[in-house]
């Protein structure tokens, strides 16, 4: 894949995502949007959104290593927050960092604000597409 930050474009995000991402892929795997459960069902940091960010992010790292794909194999990621405000942009990417560490994924990214999700306590939901090289 190929990342792409033109200098046309703002360099104030490109810390944590990536402006455009190119590639000519043979093969993708496409991750339903995983919430705060862990592998029995139960929900993890009711109520807390960097406890359940952590589960999110975990889940999401779970899917990578069941398909064999790096992190850096991501090419999209959306990222649901159920009432957004500022101040939780910050505490979510943490949680990324705290679960990918130095491998964090700097892919094309939206961050969107929801009403709620599919369970009245799931905070967070991201899914993402991978695109094998």
């Amino acid at each position: 894949m190929e990342i792409v930050n033109p200098k046309t474009l703002t360099d104030k995000v490109t810390s944590v995502i990536s402006h455009v991402v190119v590639t000519t892929a043979s093969k993708l795997a496409f991750i339903s949007g995983q919430v705060s459960v862990d592998e029995t069902g139960a929900l993890v940091g009711s109520g807390d959104y960097y406890a359940q960010a952590i589960q999110v992010f975990t889940n999401l790292k779970y899917a990578l290593e069941a398909t064999r794909a790096e992190p850096s194999y991501i090419a999209k990621m959306n990222i649901f927050v159920v009432n957004h405000n500022p101040e939780l942009i910050s505490i979510i990417f943490d949680a990324g960092f705290h679960v990918f560490g130095p491998n964090w994924p700097k892919t094309a990214s939206t961050y969107i604000g929801v009403q709620a999700l599919a369970d009245p306590e799931w905070l967070i939901e991201i899914d993402a597409i991978v695109i094998f090289p």
